[in-house]
């Protein structure tokens, strides 16, 4: 199912506030704009027209967005690398399209430095590509490379769950309700930023049982990158959103229930989607 949703997700651009995610964190305070909507390009990778500067030495800086609300930090280039994913995920960066460092620097009112530094580790994780003097391209990816995470995810995570199954008591799996609701939660509102979010920490809370933290690390980014939209998918429809989340329960259900051969069919259904 979730192969489902992350093919629908490129072609609507919703306009989550794109500071949200870089909001969190403590102590030192730097300025970033509460919305993000029209997030100015570097340019179209189609190249028709020019949508701000490149990064190169001389370029115009791009127009000062308003004065941004005040937010406490940790790191600068962590609040960003979050809001950036965030922004991947909800559709506001567009597969193919080239953005530059200073124009997004200006939208979170600070330098080109720290946003460089995010997309340098998007680039390392295959959320975007380098482009010489222009910027970072978001990545196009094809139905087949989901389909590929799909399967990496299931030989990794089915055996796992199965194992769970067998020996995590059904009141601690009870304690996870409050995560699957989130992601109800977050679908019942259409909101695919923050239903990425909730889904993450859901599978993270599920996999933490089995107390490997390689594992963890592992299945968290192949989980982050499943979420990445494709170019060519339909909008994301809301039954979508709905019908994944409303797995979660059902998974934890047959979980309590140690019913294996249904846990088996939820999380290999879960991943590769009834179009897989």
């Amino acid at each position: 199912m979730e192969q489902g949703a992350a093919r629908e997700r490129a072609t609507e651009r919703p306009s989550p506030p794109f500071g949200d995610a870089a909001a969190r964190g403590s102590e030192e305070a730097v300025r970033v704009p509460e919305q993000a909507r029209g997030i100015p390009r570097a340019e179209s990778v189609r190249g028709e027209h020019t949508h701000c500067e490149p990064d190169a030495p001389g370029a115009a800086p791009a127009a000062v967005p308003a004065p941004a609300p005040r937010v406490v930090r940790h790191s600068v280039r962590g609040q960003i690398l979050d809001a950036l994913r965030t922004a991947l995920v909800g559709g506001e960066l567009v597969p193919g399209e080239v953005y530059s460092a200073p124009a997004l620097g200006e939208r979170f009112g600070v330098s080109a430095t720290p946003v460089r530094e995010a997309m340098q580790r998007l680039a390392v994780e295959g959320a975007v590509e380098v482009v010489p003097n222009r910027g970072f391209r978001v990545t196009e990816r094809t139905p087949r490379e989901l389909a590929e995470l799909a399967e990496v995810r299931a030989l990794i995570e089915v055996p796992v769950m199965l194992r769970l199954a067998r020996t995590v008591p059904a009141a601690r799996w009870a304690e996870l309700r409050p995560l699957a609701e989130a992601t109800s939660t977050a679908a019942a509102r259409g909101d695919r930023a923050h239903y990425a979010e909730a889904d993450r920490a859901f599978h993270r809370a599920v996999l933490s049982l089995a107390g490997n933290q390689q594992l963890l690390a592992v299945a968290d980014d192949l989980h982050r990158r499943s979420q990445w939209p494709l170019i060519s998918a339909p909008v994301v429809r809301h039954g979508v959103l709905v019908a994944d989340a409303a797995e979660h329960t059902a998974l934890l259900d047959a979980l309590i229930a140690q019913d294996l051969p249904v846990v088996e069919s939820l999380v290999r259904e879960h991943f590769t989607g009834s179009n897989a």
